[in-house]
């Protein structure tokens, strides 16, 4: 089997584009790509790897996107992989319009799981496909930003790219220890604090 990967450069770094028979099948940060790769070997087995500039029109795509044309990534066609329960959480990611945000909760609510929050919530670290697939807009319930596999300051970058005021998600998130250790706060604050914890482990 032959994987089609490009790179690209962008406003939040180096991308990493692995693409299988025209469908995306991964999509990482290049601080990521290691464990993009583990998830497609775990995947796929063996593959063999065919350098493309464009990868299938993805890479005009998300330059399209980073250059302002915010729909240009709706309807790229994803090859994710994933239990059905991933990947239903996959799929009520790419419903989060563009300017907008949902937490834990209201996206279990919405695959109707809604006692399923931390189980959201590591499915949704386990994302291989950035960006297309949205998880940087999901949100903790009291408006922090909560973890993200590529870094807050990436998310933070993503949502304001798509016309998010994040500053007042920043602020309420201040005093949560959402980058390691498990603080006082996150511990009463019910499971949608818990789940970032879990959501970092599996990234």
């Amino acid at each position: 089997m032959i994987l089609t990967t490009a790179e690209m450069d962008s406003p939040v770094g180096r991308l990493a584009i692995h693409v299988r028979d025209g469908r995306l099948c991964g999509l990482s940060f290049e601080d990521g790509v290691a464990s993009t790769m583990k998830h497609l070997r775990a995947r796929f087995g063996d593959f063999s790897v065919e350098r493309g500039k464009e990868a299938a029109g993805i890479v005009s795509r998300l330059r399209a996107y980073f250059g302002g044309d915010l729909a240009a990534l709706d309807d790229i066609e994803v090859d994710t992989g994933g239990t059905p329960f991933q990947q239903a959480v996959w799929k009520g990611l790419r419903k989060i319009p563009v300017g907008k945000t949902m937490s834990y909760g209201e996206l279990a609510r919405r695959i109707r799981r809604p006692s399923a929050v931390r189980a959201v919530g590591a499915a949704n670290g386990a994302n291989p496909v950035a960006i297309v697939i949205p998880c940087h807009r999901v949100i903790g319930s009291d408006r922090s930003l909560t973890g993200y596999g590529g870094g807050l300051d990436r998310k933070r970058w993503l949502l304001r790219h798509e016309g998010m005021n994040v500053e007042g998600a920043s602020r309420a998130g201040a005093g949560s220890r959402v980058e390691g250790g498990r603080g006082r706060r996150d511990a009463a604050a019910g499971p949608e604090a818990r789940i970032r914890h879990a959501t970092l482990r599996a990234l």
